[in-house]
């Protein structure tokens, strides 16, 4: 499978394991989880063909590690950025001292004002690395890295979350506790 292929099965299964379930009628569970056998159908049956072999292969090689099979390989989720309401059973986890959010230029003035809201998505999503934020901010246009003092917030008291592919999460960074680079 080439990576154009790959791409396109990715964005496929981050609309509907993350966003969009009822697209090609599929169910996730309280926990996001889906039944491989019919998400391959599903998708079959809505112009998307891929193979288990193929689902694997996406689902190990995402650079990303957005996706992932239960114990058995008979379930798959999308691992954070679920629009959709989902619990994922994250354990609270100590952060550490810095985090970083990359965002548009463009939306620094609310984010100064209202602090990082999680929007449609359930967590606000950081990253321990900078060059990781930095690749989301480009999703927005002019990229703007925030670092945020991740120790502080949770030393009064904000619950943080390490998805399973190392996101950090959080329900809102106040202002407070951003710097604007």
């Amino acid at each position: 499978m080439n990576e154009k292929e790959k791409k396109h099965i990715s964005k496929f299964l981050s609309l509907v394991l993350r966003h969009q379930p009822e697209t090609i009628s599929i169910h996730l569970d309280e926990n996001g989880w889906t039944d491989v056998e019919t998400l391959i159908h599903q998708a079959a049956l809505h112009g998307v063909r891929f193979t288990k072999e193929e689902l694997d292969e996406v689902v190990t090689t995402n650079d990303k590690q957005r996706f992932a099979f239960d114990d058995t390989h008979t379930r798959i989720r999308a691992s954070q950025g679920h629009s959709v309401h989902v619990d994922l059973a994250l354990t609270p986890a100590i952060p550490p001292d810095v985090l970083y959010h990359g965002t548009g230029r463009q939306l620094l003035p609310l984010i100064r004002e209202q602090g990082l809201l999680k929007m449609e998505r359930q967590h606000v999503h950081l990253s321990i690395a900078q060059e990781t934020a930095l690749q989301v901010g480009r999703r927005k246009g002019d990229a703007v890295i925030l670092t945020i003092l991740a120790g502080r917030m949770h030393a009064a008291g904000t619950t943080f979350f390490l998805s399973e592919n190392n996101v950090w999460l959080t329900d809102h960074v106040p202002p407070q506790y951003i710097e604007f680079n």
